[in-house]
């Protein structure tokens, strides 16, 4: 006799957007998602026995961006530290480009999986970069531009007073700020003597 057919997700319940056609010999699942994978059984039964037959569902996904990269500026001498994040099944694997070309680890340059590394950054290392993130099933792209800061200190805002007037046994600040990238030393000086610090 014809057999009764029923399906069942072995290790958990059918998806309940699950539709059964043909007698409940065909299983659809519209808009299949990571979550409905598994192993899926279908048995068919009648007066003079049954069977079952199982069979694996795998869902495999694109990449899907989960962190991208931001445009930054550092100070000459600073350390790079970029991490770009993508999900997909399989797990993604990342590769880093510079204006265009592959980049490589080097004495300064580290790469471990989605996270750039760059010591002591210098003007050669200004650019755009980008981040691929790629599955067999594709390959996604974020950039961002690094900016190098370099410049010798001035103090086109930040200039000293010629003159300060002050009541003697009073404090005096005198405020030293110029404009440097990186960070400049600074040293004080009295008349031609540099200025060593004491109790006062």
């Amino acid at each position: 006799p014809v057999p009764t057919i029923s399906w069942r997700k072995v290790n958990g319940h059918n998806p309940s957007k699950a539709r059964l056609r043909k007698s409940q010999a065909v299983l659809e699942i519209p808009n299949v998602q990571l979550e409905d994978a598994g192993m899926y059984e279908c048995k068919a039964e009648n007066s003079r026995g049954r069977n079952v037959f199982r069979g694996q569902l795998q869902v495999y996904t694109y990449p899907h961006w989960v962190e991208k990269l931001n445009d930054t500026q550092l100070d000459s001498g600073d350390q790079l530290r970029w991490e770009c994040k993508a999900t997909g099944k399989p797990r993604p694997t990342y590769r880093w480009l510079k204006n265009g070309v592959p980049l490589w680890p080097q004495s300064r340059i580290e790469t471990i999986n989605g996270v750039l590394m760059i010591h002591s950054v210098n003007l050669s290392d200004a650019g755009m970069y980008q981040c691929l993130a790629e599955n067999k099933y594709g390959t996604i792209y974020t950039s961002a531009e690094l900016k190098i800061l370099a410049s010798a200190p001035s103090f086109p805002l930040n200039q000293m007073r010629k003159t300060i007037i002050i009541t003697k046994g009073q404090e005096v600040v005198i405020e030293c700020k110029p404009q440097a990238s990186p960070k400049p030393t600074i040293t004080w000086k009295k008349g031609d003597k540099p200025l060593r610090e004491s109790k006062r």
